[in-house]
């Protein structure tokens, strides 16, 4: 029992004196039956179907496609960074020069 002093004072005061009655005043203390539970959901009657869905995360493909998207990437990149040292590089452009069959 937690503060028996507290709860004795307290029983006292609520029997002893009047209830303040005013528009915001508490109104008096109550106990609350707990809702019913919701109702559960029925459970499906067949597993989910595991071939509609991929089994491995795009990012994780092993394939030539994702190989060659890292490599462009890395050749964008490449471009990219020589270009901030003032170097032009690209498929047509060799530092600033055009090469290749577009002349």
């Amino acid at each position: 029992m937690r503060n028996p002093i507290l709860r004795l004072l307290g029983w006292i005061l609520t029997a002893l004196t009047p209830r303040p009655s005013g528009r915001h005043r508490a109104p008096h203390l109550t106990w609350h039956l707990p809702a019913e539970p919701a109702p559960q959901l029925p459970h499906h009657a067949s597993p989910l179907d595991g071939t509609a869905s991929p089994l491995v995360r795009p990012y994780l493909r092993g394939d030539a496609e994702s190989h060659l998207e890292a490599r462009r990437q890395r050749e964008r990149r490449r471009a990219l960074y020589l270009a901030t040292l003032g170097i032009d590089i690209g498929p047509n452009r060799i530092h600033g020069i055009p090469v290749g069959a577009t002349r």
